[in-house]
């Protein structure tokens, strides 16, 4: 990826980004005084800073980690990371509310990127999506990005969660080392952009040593730390902008764009930071969703699945997959980059079904 050479210009400085997960452990030695206070809205608050699951965590390290100790090097170790907990593990709550809250949370406190690794997939009420698309509505309009995984069910049904079928939300898909869809990786028109999702170091739940991960979750971090290279290199640019680069300089896939299984291609931030590439374009006119208007009821993603057409995806879609390997096109080295999080536990948590994903393995 050429992060040293990226750091030059930008290492995220100025930019705050909000991880909504299961909190953040600022003890951390590469989050030490990365991390700011946050806030906790899960169902049994213990703090933002508070993380028994580990997943929020590794979120906040791929992002904003200075690599201090031995610990992980994040892609844009300058950002201050906002841990704004959503939850926590397996209990009761009505989770659509809580991310609305979450959302408002984080755009009030200053957040410019939105990072949401985590995927709803039970059908929701809709007073529930209702709730989701208020929040995602609140971010476009306060001129912010939220980057959203599309989930880790492509070979268990490919069910599209939310809220990454929802306007205003940029789904974020996984590739493996090769630059080709992650067969996990849940596909579908909801997928705006994709970024390495296996074979990334992360920490062990059990404590010392490394355990490799796999999945959509840190390749969504690896796109909302992408957004923030840029944006701290070009402050006075609009979400809409930063956002429309990131999609221009994305190494696409072959075939037609966008690509079901990774959208417009994989995020490549050295292309705009070092090599100068992507027109910002119009400020006010979304990119991804050019009819999107942000709180009105006409608002419907052209790119958002029906609920019929998840359920009825064919599992074994990863035998056929075109156009879901990227080709790189300047041969410059800088295709590819890495992260992720793996194999689905399913979490009941009110309104839907909660979803991260984590494959470990010790390395």
């Amino acid at each position: 990826m050429g992060a040293d050479q990226m750091w030059r210009t930008s290492t995220g400085k100025g930019v705050t980004v909000a991880v909504l997960d299961t909190g953040v452990d600022r003890s951390l030695p590469e989050l030490r005084g990365q991390v700011l206070e946050g806030k906790d809205f899960s169902y049994k608050p213990k703090g933002a800073t508070v993380d028994t699951s580990g997943h929020g965590t590794d979120m906040a390290a791929v992002i904003a980690g200075t690599g201090r100790s031995g610990g992980i090097q994040g892609l844009a170790p300058g950002v201050k990371v906002l841990p704004v907990k959503t939850g926590s593990g397996p209990g009761f709550g009505d989770l659509a509310s809580t991310y609305l809250k979450a959302m408002r949370y984080a755009i009030k406190h200053g957040a410019r990127v939105i990072n949401l690794s985590e995927t709803i997939l039970s059908p929701l009420s809709e007073g529930d999506e209702k709730k989701l698309q208020d929040g995602l509505d609140e971010i476009s309009k306060n001129d912010a990005l939220i980057f959203a995984g599309t989930g880790n069910d492509a070979d268990s049904g490919n069910f599209a969660g939310y809220p990454s079928t929802l306007p205003g939300a940029v789904g974020v898909a996984s590739v493996n080392q090769s630059g080709t869809v992650s067969n996990f990786s849940t596909h579908g028109p909801q997928v705006a952009l994709a970024a390495p999702g296996e074979g990334i170091p992360g920490h062990c739940k059990d404590g010392g040593g490394w355990c490799e991960q796999s999945g959509t979750s840190y390749a969504t971090a690896i796109a909302s730390a992408s957004a923030a290279l840029i944006w701290s290199a070009h402050p006075k640019w609009t979400a809409n902008q930063v956002l429309r680069v990131m999609m221009q300089t994305a190494s696409k896939p072959k075939g037609k764009v966008p690509s079901e299984y990774i959208g417009y291609g994989i995020v490549r931030p050295a292309q705009v930071l070092l090599d100068g590439k992507g027109d910002p374009g119009a400020a006010d006119v979304n990119p991804l969703f050019p009819k999107y208007m942000p709180g009105k009821e006409t608002s419907v993603s052209p790119s958002a699945p029906s609920k019929s057409d998840t359920a009825s995806a064919t599992p074994n879609a990863q035998a056929d997959k075109p156009g879901s390997s990227a080709k790189g096109d300047d041969g410059n080295g800088n295709t590819l980059i890495y992260v992720g999080v793996g194999v689905a536990a399913v979490l009941a948590l009110g309104g839907g079904g909660l979803v991260w994903a984590r494959q470990r393995r010790r390395v």
